[in-house]
């Protein structure tokens, strides 16, 4: 299964490196098409590909962590 999404990622998550999180914690393939960091907020366009399940644990992790998701 192959997922593009936007996330919209909060300030206070600027310093932590939840994409090194997600390649060590997650069974899926990682590609950030663009990004973007700024003092207030970042944003990136990921394309995520492996089996459905890691695809849902990821989705319910951008959820926990307050991390908007927008599907491309």
């Amino acid at each position: 299964m192959k997922l593009e999404v936007e996330l919209n990622i909060p300030l206070e998550y600027k310093d932590e490196p939840f994409f090194y999180y997600i390649i060590k914690n997650f069974n899926l393939v990682v590609r950030i098409v663009e990004a973007s960091f700024s003092t207030s907020m970042g944003w990136a366009i990921v394309s995520f590909e492996g089996k459905e399940k890691e695809i849902n644990k990821l989705l319910a992790f951008f959820k926990e962590k307050n991390i908007e998701v927008t599907r491309k």
